[in-house]
C-alpha cells in the first residue's frame, strides 16, 4: 500500500482526534494540520502544524507538497467552500460541497429540504422581519424554540421559558445580532420533548455507514443547568439507542436524506451528523451538521477497531465508493470530559499554563483550546482539553475519564463532574424494574393515547344506528330505527395494498385513509346496500401517533361522505414483524339492503342494455405494485413535480384517493333503476365487468367515449405497457360501470347527476358473448386511438 500525505483543516479538539485516528493509518506518510493547536504540535512525527488558512494559500500548499487528501475538521470552512477549491485542483476532499454545506449553514434551508422530503422533524415557521415572528410567538400554542438560521458556533439556540425571555431573545439574535448575521433569518418551532441523540455516518452521497450513537452534554453546569455550550462531555454508544432504533433512524432519516440530497443535486460527501430528540412518536431531527461532532468525535473515533483505517475510510467516501471498504467498532464503551476555562462560555482568561502528568491505560487527552508558547503549552480557548476514556462498561470509561482528569492543572480549571448521568439513571432503572411490554417494542400508553386523539373523529361519523363510541371490546348497531321490511346484510373486506408504500415514502397518510373506506363501500353499493358502520385494523411495527391519527382521520372523512358510522377497530404494534415506519390496514363494513333491490340483477340483464361510466379520480388502490416498478425502474423522485398534474409533487398525485360512489349512486338504486353495477378495480374492464353478466353475455366498450386521464398515459409511456395490459390492471378512468335497460338509460343519468355526479358516461352496451364478441366477455374497441399517448 503506497503511503500518502493528508491535509488537515482545523484547530480544536475534534481535529486533535481526527489527527490522532489518522496517525495511526497505515496509509500516512506525513499529516499537515492548519493551523493545529498545542496537541497536534505536540503529538506524533508525523503530525506537522502548517500556519495557513486562506483557501488559495492551502491549495498552494496542497499541490506542492504531494497532498492525497484533504479533510476539513469545522463547519465555516465546509459552508464557505473549501471542498470546491480543492476539487478544481483533482485533490479529494473528505466533505460536503458548498451547496451540501447549507444543511447546517442555513437551518431555514435544512427545515425546508426535511419538510419536501419528509424526514421527521417539529413543525416550524422561518422569519426574516423581527415583528412578524414575534407575533407568531405571541399566538404559538405550546412550547418552541428559536434558532439563528446561520452558524452561531452550536450557541445559535433560544430554548425560552417565559414569553418575555422569548422575546428578549429573539431582539437579541434579529435586532441586537449577538450572533452576527446568523441571526438575519431565524427559525422558530415547536419544542420537542424527550432525550437527544447525536447520529453521525460516513457518506459517500449513496451509501450510509452509522457510527455508534453518541449523546453529548451542551449546559455549562452539573444537572444540565447554566447556558449552553459547544459541549461539555460525551459518551458512546447511548445505552438507550436500541438496535431497533438505530435501524429505524437509519432508514427514517439518514439514508432518506443522503438520497434526497443528491436527488436535489447535491449530493453529500463526508459526515452528516443528526442531531435527533427521541420523542414519544419516534426519533425527530433537530438540526443536520455536516462534519463531525465536538466533542463527539473524541468519543467515536476511539471505538473505531484495528482494523479500520480512517485515511481510507475516508478517501474512499470522496471517491464515491464507501461500500468498497472495511469500517468496524470496538465492543466497549468511550466517555470524554471537557476541561474549561474559567467563565466559558462566557469572557475567560487565555495564555494560563497547562500540566498534563502520566495519563492511565486507555486514557487519552485532545486538545482543544491550547498553543504552545515559549516552549510552554498554554490555554488559547474556552474548552481547553478534553479526556477520554475507553473500557468494557459505561461507569468505567467515566471513571477513566475522570482519573486523567485529576493529572491535569491549570488556573481556574472547571469540568462537570455528571458526565453520563442520563445513561448511568437509565442503566440503573432497568437493571431495577421489571421486564414490561414496552421492553418488547410494545407501548400500551401510546395506543391510549392514539384512541384519545381520534375519538373526535369517530364521533364525527356518528349516524342513525351508531352510537360512534370507541375503547370497549366492540361496537354495536341498532338497526330496528332505519324501518326496513325485508333487509339483508352485506359485508364487503380490502385493504389499500402497496398504494401504503408510496404513503410511507411522502408522509402522507389521510389519503390512504380514504382508500381503506372507498374499496370496501364501493364493494357494497355495488350490492345496492346503504353502508351502515365501519371497522378498521391498522398494524405497524411501533405507533406513531401522528401518523395512526393521520390514517383515522382519512377513514372518518370517508365514513362521513359514504353515510357509514365507524364505530370500532384494532390497532396492533408488531416490532420485528413489519420494518420501522411501515404499516399495513384491513377495513371491514357492513351494508343493508331491501330484498327486492339486492343487485346485480343478473337474470334481468339482457342484450341491448347500456353500459354507463362514472369517472374514478385516478389510479385508485390497484396496481400500484406495478405503478412502483415504474417509478423505480425510472429512477423518478416522488417528491418531484408531478410530470401530469399541476401543484402536486409525483407521490401526491399518484395517492390521489379511490373515489367513493356510494352518495352518486344510493339514490337510484333504491328506485330500483339499476339493473348492476361494477366496481372497476384490480383486473380493469376485463375482469370486473363480467363478475354481474349473465354467461351468455359480452359487453363492448368504446374506449373513445370518455377521456382517459393524463396518469395513465403517463404509465404507458414510462412503462412501455401495451393497451390490453394496462386495461386489465388499471380503471384507466372509470371507476364505476352501470347496466341499465337502454330505454331507462336518460333517466337513470339524470338520477345519478341529481346526486351530485358531473358526468355520466355511455361506454357501450351488452352484447351475446358468442354471436358478438367471439366467445370474448369483454371487448374494448378504440384502444389504440383513445388511449394513444
Amino acid at each position: 500500500m503506497s503511503k500518502m500525505n493528508v491535509l488537515l483543516v482545523g484547530s480544536g479538539g475534534r481535529e486533535h482526534a481526527i489527527a490522532w485516528k489518522i496517525a495511526q493509518s497505515p496509509s500516512l506518510n506525513q499529516l499537515f494540520v492548519a493551523p493545529g493547536n498545542g496537541g497536534t504540535e505536540t503529538g506524533s512525527d508525523k503530525i506537522k502544524n502548517v500556519n495557513l488558512s486562506k483557501f488559495e494559500d492551502l491549495v498552494d500548499f496542497a499541490v506542492k507538497n504531494d497532498v492525497k487528501l484533504v479533510v476539513p475538521g469545522p463547519e465555516q470552512p465546509l459552508v464557505d467552500g473549501i471542498n470546491d477549491y480543492f476539487k478544481k485542483v483533482g485533490i479529494p476532499c473528505f466533505g460536503p460541497s458548498a451547496s451540501a454545506a447549507r444543511m447546517e449553514g442555513s437551518k431555514a434551508f435544512s427545515k425546508d429540504f426535511m419538510k419536501r422530503h419528509n424526514i421527521p422533524t417539529a413543525a416550524y415557521e422561518t422569519f426574516t422581519d423581527f415583528e412578524k415572528a414575534k407575533e407568531y410567538m405571541l399566538n404559538f400554542k405550546g412550547e418552541f424554540v428559536i434558532k439563528a438560521s446561520g452558524l452561531a458556533a452550536g450557541k445559535g439556540v433560544l430554548l425560552p421559558e417565559t414569553m418575555d425571555e422569548a422575546i428578549e431573545g429573539l431582539k437579541s439574535i434579529m435586532l441586537d445580532s449577538v450572533f452576527g448575521s446568523a441571526g438575519n433569518e431565524v427559525v422558530i418551532e415547536e419544542r420537542l420533548t424527550g432525550q437527544e441523540l447525536s447520529c453521525l455516518a460516513f457518506s459517500d452521497g449513496y451509501t450510509v455507514v452509522p457510527l455508534p450513537s453518541a449523546q453529548d452534554h451542551k449546559r455549562a453546569l452539573e444537572g444540565d443547568k447554566g447556558l449552553n455550550t459547544g459541549g461539555m462531555g460525551c459518551y458512546a454508544p447511548t445505552p438507550i439507542a436500541t438496535p431497533e432504533l438505530l435501524d429505524n433512524v437509519k432508514k427514517t432519516i439518514l439514508q432518506p436524506t443522503i438520497d434526497g440530497m443528491r436527488r436535489d443535486g447535491y449530493p453529500f460527501v463526508g459526515i452528516l451528523y443528526a442531531g435527533l430528540m427521541l420523542t414519544p412518536n419516534g426519533p425527530k431531527v433537530l438540526e443536520y451538521n455536516c462534519r463531525f461532532g465536538d466533542p463527539e468525535t473524541e468519543v467515536l473515533l476511539p471505538l473505531l477497531d484495528e482494523k479500520t483505517d480512517l485515511v481510507q475510510v475516508m478517501l474512499a467516501a470522496a471517491e464515491g465508493r464507501l461500500d468498497s471498504v472495511y469500517v468496524g467498532f470496538r465492543d466497549c464503551f468511550a466517555a470524554t470530559v471537557v476541561a474549561a476555562s474559567k467563565g466559558y462560555p462566557e469572557a475567560y482568561p487565555k495564555g494560563l499554563e497547562i500540566t498534563i502528568g502520566t495519563m492511565p491505560e486507555d486514557v487519552t487527552v485532545f486538545h482543544a483550546g491550547t498553543k504552545v508558547t515559549d516552549g510552554k503549552l498554554v490555554t488559547s480557548g474556552g474548552r481547553v482539553l478534553t479526556v477520554t476514556g475507553v473500557a468494557p462498561t459505561l461507569q468505567e470509561a467515566l471513571n477513566k475519564a475522570y482519573e486523567g482528569l485529576a493529572q491535569i492543572h491549570f488556573d481556574g480549571m472547571h469540568f462537570r463532574r455528571d458526565i453520563g448521568h442520563r445513561a448511568l439513571t437509565f442503566l440503573a432503572q432497568k437493571k431495577d424494574t421489571h421486564t414490561t411490554y414496552a421492553d418488547a417494542g410494545v407501548s400500551i400508553s401510546n395506543g391510549d393515547l392514539f384512541v384519545q386523539k381520534i375519538k373526535s373523529m369517530v364521533k364525527s361519523t356518528v349516524r342513525t344506528g351508531a352510537d360512534a363510541e370507541i375503547g370497549g371490546f366492540g361496537g354495536t348497531f341498532d338497526l330496528k330505527p332505519l324501518g326496513y321490511k325485508d333487509p339483508i346484510l352485506v359485508s364487503g373486506t380490502d385493504g389499500v395494498g402497496t398504494k401504503l408504500k408510496i404513503a410511507e415514502n411522502i408522509g402522507i397518510h389521510d389519503t390512504v385513509g380514504i382508500d381503506l373506506v372507498a374499496m370496501s363501500v364501493n364493494d357494497l353499493i355495488v350490492q345496492g346496500a346503504e353502508p351502515l358502520f365501519f371497522l378498521d385494523y391498522f398494524a405497524t411495527s411501533k405507533l406513531d401517533v401522528d401518523v395512526g391519527s393521520s390514517f383515522v382521520s382519512g377513514i372518518a372523512k370517508a365514513c362521513v361522505e359514504s353515510g357509514c358510522a365507524l364505530i370500532g377497530g384494532e390497532t396492533a404494534e408488531m416490532p420485528g414483524f413489519y420494518a420501522p415506519g411501515e404499516y399495513d390496514a384491513a377495513g371491514f363494513c357492513v351494508g343493508i339492503v331491501e330484498r327486492e333491490n339486492l343487485l346485480p340483477r343478473i337474470n334481468d340483464i339482457k342484450v341491448g342494455d347500456v353500459v354507463l361510466g362514472l369517472a374514478s379520480s385516478g389510479i385508485h388502490s390497484n396496481g400500484f405494485s406495478l405503478v412502483r416498478h415504474i417509478v423505480e425502474k425510472n429512477n423518478f423522485d416522488y417528491n418531484a413535480p408531478s410530470p401530469f398534474s399541476e401543484n402536486q409533487t409525483l407521490g401526491q398525485a399518484l395517492i390521489t384517493p379511490t373515489r367513493l360512489y356510494v352518495k352518486p349512486l344510493l339514490d337510484t338504486c333504491n328506485k330500483g333503476l339499476i339493473k348492476g353495477l361494477a366496481h372497476i378495480t384490480g383486473g380493469g374492464f376485463i375482469e370486473n365487468i363480467p363478475r354481474i353478466l349473465p354467461k351468455n353475455a359480452g359487453v363492448v366498450i368504446d374506449a373513445a367515449s370518455y377521456p382517459i386521464p393524463p396518469v395513465f398515459k403517463w404509465l404507458k409511456k414510462n412503462g412501455n405497457i401495451e393497451d390490453l395490459e394496462l386495461a386489465r390492471t388499471f380503471n384507466c378512468g372509470i371507476g364505476m360501470a352501470v347496466i341499465c335497460d337502454a330505454s331507462k338509460a336518460s333517466e337513470v343519468i339524470a338520477s345519478i347527476k341529481a346526486s351530485g355526479e358531473k358526468e355520466v358516461y355511455t361506454l357501450g352496451s351488452i352484447v351475446d358473448r358468442e354471436a358478438t364478441n367471439g366467445g370474448k366477455p369483454v371487448v374494448i374497441k378504440n384502444m389504440e386511438t383513445a388511449w394513444a399517448i
